[in-house]
């Protein structure tokens, strides 16, 4: 009987430099394959058994011979699997590329080689150059009026891809948190408002209110909409963190958006300090480049500085960014292997200082 065991390829690590650099300068084959396996749906096509080239041809409507191509160039990076007959199966990575699996990581996959991306990443040179985004030169607009005036298939994938981030994490977020004596929390700039749901789902007695753009609290989180779950004890509040945060709380949580460039970090956290009483709490969750577990947050944090100027941050400028704007940073500790948390509080001063 024959065996199903891959083929065995060696490991990066074990190769000589010559190749590992090759390797490396390839990457944008990489990136692409996965792109053509997303668009192709090759891998919501293959089951559960190894499938032939001809199978999976005729399920995905391609020819068989550059298909075979592209799952062996996938199969050297462990993305699908090719056995000793030939035949294609699933890897543990190939399965997040299906959109029924849980915690698929197809939407990522799409948005970071959306169509721009291959216009601003040949830019990255100019942009450590001049420390500016790229984006503006490209297309003479800024990256989001972008996106939803020229480029609207991207806009959906950003979205799909931004809430699949969100949806990922919110539970880790809400089992993270100690909400002991909080009453009222605000989530700000969270999109829709899926980790606010997961709070809110966790503690019954909470209260809590999501601000973000029009837009963007418009779609929230049916939970939290009229007629939802939760709707009840949640508030909808349409506007731009960065010009004022019109709500009082107990907690505020800013997740994943103090990366946009320096000058919205300030803005956003003194628009927080200015609106919080003394004594609120501020937890600020986010990405570092210095705790990192991997190159994806690096490459993330040259993906902001191309497309919108911004940037990762280290613990060190996190939390100078957070005194600045005159919080008392009390605690740093890990949510997960991506997020840490910036635990800190309003001083009595600092709210009358902003105002």
């Amino acid at each position: 009987m024959t065996t199903v065991e891959p083929i065995r390829q060696p490991p990066p690590a074990a190769l000589p430099p010559p190749m590992r650099l090759r390797e490396i300068v390839f990457g944008a084959a990489r990136a692409a394959s996965v792109r053509a396996a997303v668009r192709l749906r090759i891998a919501d096509a293959l089951g559960d058994r190894p499938a032939s080239i001809g199978e999976l041809a005729a399920a995905v409507d391609v020819e068989p011979d550059p298909l075979r191509r592209l799952l062996r160039s996938l199969a050297c990076c462990q993305v699908f699997a090719e056995t000793e007959d030939g035949r294609f199966r699933h890897t543990e990575m190939s399965r997040l590329l299906r959109e029924d699996t849980p915690g698929s990581l197809r939407n990522i996959a799409l948005w970071c080689t959306e169509p721009w991306t291959w216009e601003a990443w040949p830019l990255l040179d100019r942009a450590v150059r001049t420390g500016g985004c790229v984006v503006n030169e490209i297309y003479g607009k800024d990256f989001f009026a972008y996106l939803h005036e020229d480029a609207p298939e991207s806009a959906r994938v950003f979205d799909a891809a931004m809430t699949t981030s969100s949806r990922q994490s919110a539970t880790d977020v809400a089992d993270f948190l100690d909400l002991d004596g909080v009453k009222e929390v605000v989530d700000i700039g969270g999109g829709q408002g899926h980790v606010l749901a997961s709070l809110l789902e966790k503690h019954p007695a909470l209260h809590g209110a999501l601000l973000d753009l029009p837009q963007v609290v418009a779609h929230a989180d049916p939970r939290l909409r009229d007629g939802g779950a939760l709707a009840s004890r949640a508030t909808l509040v349409p506007g731009d963190c960065r010009r004022e945060v019109p709500v009082e709380a107990d907690l505020y949580i800013i997740k994943n958006i103090l990366e946009w460039n320096d000058e919205s970090t300030r803005r956003t956290l003194a628009n927080v300090v200015a609106a919080a009483r003394p004594g609120a709490r501020v937890v600020v969750i986010e990405n570092l480049v210095d705790n990192s577990l991997s190159s994806f947050t690096t490459a993330m944090d040259l993906f902001l500085l191309l497309n919108v100027g911004g940037r990762k941050h280290t613990e060190e400028s996190m939390v100078a960014r957070m005194t600045e704007a005159g919080l008392n940073v009390t605690d740093i500790r890990p949510v997960n292997g991506a997020l840490h948390a910036f635990d800190s509080t309003v001083p009595p001063k600092a709210r009358h200082q902003h105002r």
